[in-house]
């Protein structure tokens, strides 16, 4: 976590700004904390090793003892070991034996790091890659293929991830999810929002044959062909939950049928608010299943933002809520990159999201909808799945919550009521839905969540990808930003960067070659081993300080399909 008091980094419950602590749980430290699961079964070690380390350089002071420390910093970075029992350990007794020989020793903090191997085990762990057959027995694919990968910093993490083919409909659908309050909303939005996404395309004579097999128990038609890392599960306990939802929404769609072809962007949009809907449904209901009907509140409580791709031939839409995005890599003629947004980040830097919300409520509300850059003063995303403490009205909560398991009506999150609560709805999953036509000149896509944008910037990103997938390393000059670099540092710059040159492409996946400069990079934009060995030391506690979870999908083109397909239009 983030901040000492707030209990997330999107979702803040306490008046003021966000504040940075080391947080303790209950009398034990950090250091000897449940390590988050790793790759192997040293890592956890490792890891205590390095914060172990951190700790040493903060408690060592130049020759003096343990003891020596003031109180408040011993109290608070020592909690496992009593002040007077620490001063017994670290000083003489004053009766001690004369004839025995002492010698003073003074300890310098030993250094661990992860070696290169260690590193690249704990970067790859969530790596996933699909390349897509050129043709696929319908059309030509405008996609080569994707990589993806995932790096938590909650624990557990709170992101998700989803890519799916449909096959009833054509084309690909790509999503990254982040969720905040907890990973509920955002597993139950990446299990089933292309699944309403799908429905919403289909043909409304596909759709009555759907609905025929469910009646007479035959098989269903396939609609989608997921793409999944083993780690990214399904909830076999909702999934009938989960099926009756979306067969009363093609039930609908069935009997709303115009005649008329689906437009993508309708689709998306109907969608997304669709599920956003069922969502807020399921838990106002209930279900008789105590495991269901937590499951089912947990979800509505949480919340996730969500960026979907969806790509078909030379036609890609992006839909977009909340604060993740999509980044289109471009190659210019001279073969340099350029990054082009395909998406707008809805918080409070957005100030067409800022004029929609205060033209939703009452002017008397226009100062307290937006403080401290959060709804509310609460929510960072202005846009979410979820989060019906902003949608729901306040005698519908209480209702809810008072019929709710123990769980929920014990829990303080639950039960607070966001301040200046007036005229709710305050949050909605609408999402803002943005067409591009491909171009030969479109090389790949990026969707990732906040996590990435927040530790790099989108032109370094496309600039990173483009010059793994081309394997063309344009060398820019060393820029030092006004350090002091003498000619010797200067020399070990260069040197080391023509040392990575020959292994700066050892990552087979694009995703996780982003992530280790996102971790690793230093002040002069170039990967530091020692620095990302520190990162992904740290434990759960010390990690989420430094940065979020990180969920990345980049999506490769096939330039010769797409310039085929734009010749034929011509």
């Amino acid at each position: 976590m983030l901040a000492a008091s707030c209990c997330d980094r999107r979702m803040c419950v306490c008046p003021g700004p966000r504040r940075i602590a080391i947080p303790v749980r209950s009398s034990r430290l950090p250091l000897f904390s449940d390590a988050m699961p790793a790759p192997t079964q040293l890592f956890p070690l490792i890891r205590n090793c390095e914060i172990g380390r951190i700790y040493s350089t903060v408690c060592h002071c130049h020759h003096k003892h343990l003891c020596c420390l003031s109180p408040h910093l011993a109290h608070n970075h020592l909690r496992c070991t009593p002040q007077k029992k620490l001063a017994a350990l670290c000083c003489p007794k004053e009766n001690f034996n004369p004839f025995i020989h002492t010698r003073s020793y003074v300890s310098t903090p030993q250094r661990f790091y992860l070696t290169p191997p260690q590193v690249n085990s704990i970067l790859k762990a969530n790596e996933y890659s699909f390349k897509v057959p050129e043709f696929d027995g319908k059309n030509v694919s405008s996609v080569l293929g994707f990589d993806s990968n995932q790096l938590p910093a909650n624990a557990p993490i709170e992101d998700r991830r989803s890519a799916a083919t449909c096959l009833q409909t054509r084309g690909m659908l790509l999503g990254v999810f982040d969720g905040h309050a907890g990973c509920a909303c955002a597993q139950a939005v990446s299990e089933r929002l292309f699944y309403y996404i799908a429905v919403s395309l289909l043909p409304h004579e596909t759709l009555l044959e759907i609905e025929n097999a469910v009646e007479s128990g035959r098989a269903l038609l396939p609609i989608l062909q997921w793409h999944k890392h083993p780690n990214d599960y399904f909830s076999k306990e909702a999934s009938k939950l989960y099926f009756n939802s979306l067969r009363t929404y093609w039930q609908e769609l069935i009997d709303l049928n115009s005649g008329e072809t689906t437009d993508v962007k309708e689709a998306l949009i109907n969608a997304f608010k669709r599920l956003d809907n069922d969502i807020s449904l399921e838990a106002q209901v209930g279900d008789p299943n105590s495991f269901l009907n937590y499951l089912v509140l947990r979800v509505a409580f949480s919340g996730a933002t969500a960026c979907v791709a969806h790509i078909d031939g030379v036609d890609l839409h992006v839909a977009n809520t909340g604060d993740s995005r999509a980044m289109l890599g471009v190659q210019e003629e001279d073969g340099s990159w350029s990054a082009v947004s395909l998406s707008c980040d809805h918080n409070a830097q957005n100030e067409n999201e800022i004029e929609r919300i205060k033209l939703e409520h009452p002017k008397s509300e226009e100062k307290s909808l937006v403080k401290q850059d959060r709804l509310l003063g609460l929510l960072m995303p202005f846009r979410a799945f979820g989060d019906v403490k902003f949608k729901w009205s306040i005698e519908l909560q209480k209702r809810v919550i008072e019929s709710g398991p123990d769980q929920l009506n014990d829990n303080e999150y639950t039960k607070f009521i966001p301040p200046n609560y007036h005229t709710p709805p305050y949050l909605t999953a609408e999402p803002e839905v943005i067409h591009h036509r491909l171009r030969p000149q479109d090389k790949f896509l990026v969707l990732a969540t906040d996590g990435l944008w927040e530790t790099m910037h989108r032109q370094d990103v496309v600039r990173i990808v483009g010059e793994y997938l081309t394997g063309v390393h344009h060398q820019q000059p060393i820029a030092v930003g006004g350090y002091k670099v003498t000619l010797g540092q200067m020399h070990g710059l260069l040197t080391e960067r023509r040392a990575r040159i020959s292994s700066v492409f050892e990552d087979q996946n694009a995703a996780t070659h982003l992530i280790r400069h996102a971790v690793g990079n230093n002040e002069f934009g170039t990967v530091d081993h020692e620095r990302l060995s520190k990162m992904l030391s740290l434990p759960e506690e010390l990690a989420r300080m430094y940065r979020d979870d990180i969920t990345i999908i980049v999506v490769q083109f096939n330039s010769h399909v797409v310039g085929a397909c734009q010749n034929e239009e011509f």
